[in-house]
């Protein structure tokens, strides 16, 4: 692509749910708030959406209603990604189809493709669609890292947008964007590496932490990519407390329990997530009343 997708914060936002149920209107709600805060791209059924836990109806109906929830406000990016290159290929066009504006597609998992079977499995579904496609390396979670190698091959394919870097190796920013150029998007996968990976050369965050205060995650990046580093370092340090504590247990049972303080009571994470220990807790409550 000649340019990014996006610059700044991007929200990887939480599924609400009510009696077991995504609760749409909450949804809306959340949306909205997002886009009031200067946030101009929602992550819709990524990690802190629970997509292991949501079917594809769901997601497509997510999808559909999330776009109507933003309209031109804000870009909508589905979260699409599966293990099964078939299973994305379908999701995908059914996203694509629901409105959404791009795709966050991560790279298969438990499988452990090569490098030669990742780079296949997003043409496959690079070719299937025509909106751009983010792709999502997450070590964590994948038990894989995507090789720059293959990052450089992804790059010429029009419609791969770039990539969401949640690994923990700042210096593979650099080597990222001397081997993809500055048309290739990178945006931090982990909150708190959001302004050295946008000093390195990055395009901005897509962030967990935004979930709670989208105002400060953008007003933070937006400092970066001005290369006011002082503030933007000042606004990393002062977000840094609750960044641990969003992470204190797997994402997103810390991120949910926050937003209930906030009074967007989004409901328990879907079994096998469980809800936050007392202990943590304790720890979210003592912030809060700070």
């Amino acid at each position: 692509m000649e340019k990014p997708l996006f610059t700044g914060a991007c929200t990887a936002l939480v599924t609400p749910f009510l009696n077991g149920q995504i609760n749409f209107p909450l949804v809306d709600v959340l949306i909205r708030r997002q886009i009031s805060a200067g946030i101009r791209a929602i992550v819709l059924a990524g990690t802190t959406g629970e997509a292991p836990t949501l079917s594809d109806a769901e997601k497509i109906e997510l999808f559909r209603r999330g776009k109507n929830a933003a309209g031109k406000d804000c870009l909508i990016i589905a979260g699409t990604g599966s293990n099964d290159t078939a299973h994305a290929v379908d999701l995908s066009l059914a996203a694509q189809e629901a409105g959404a504006d791009a795709l966050l597609v991560v790279s298969p998992y438990y499988n452990k493709a090569t490098p030669d079977g990742i780079f296949a499995h997003y043409l496959a579904i690079a070719h299937a669609v025509s909106i751009p496609i983010i792709v999502y390396n997450v070590p964590s979670r994948t038990g894989l890292d995507i090789p720059v190698s293959v990052y450089r091959r992804l790059s010429r394919i029009p419609n791969i947008a770039g990539v969401k870097e949640a690994s923990t190796d700042v210096a593979k920013i650099t080597r990222i964007r001397m081997a993809c150029g500055p048309g290739f998007g990178i945006w931090s996968g982990n909150d708190d590496l959001a302004v050295p990976v946008t000093a390195l050369g990055g395009n901005g965050v897509i962030s967990v932490t935004a979930n709670v205060l989208p105002q400060e995650v953008s007003d933070m990046v937006q400092a970066a990519l001005d290369a006011d580093l002082d503030t933007a370092a000042s606004l990393q340090a002062k977000l840094q407390p609750l960044n641990d504590l969003l992470f204190c247990e797997v994402n997103p049972i810390p991120v949910k329990a926050a937003m209930a303080k906030l009074g967007y009571d989004c409901g328990n994470c879907r079994l096998p997530l469980t809800e936050l220990s007392k202990e943590n807790q304790a720890r979210l409550n003592s912030f809060f009343r700070t």
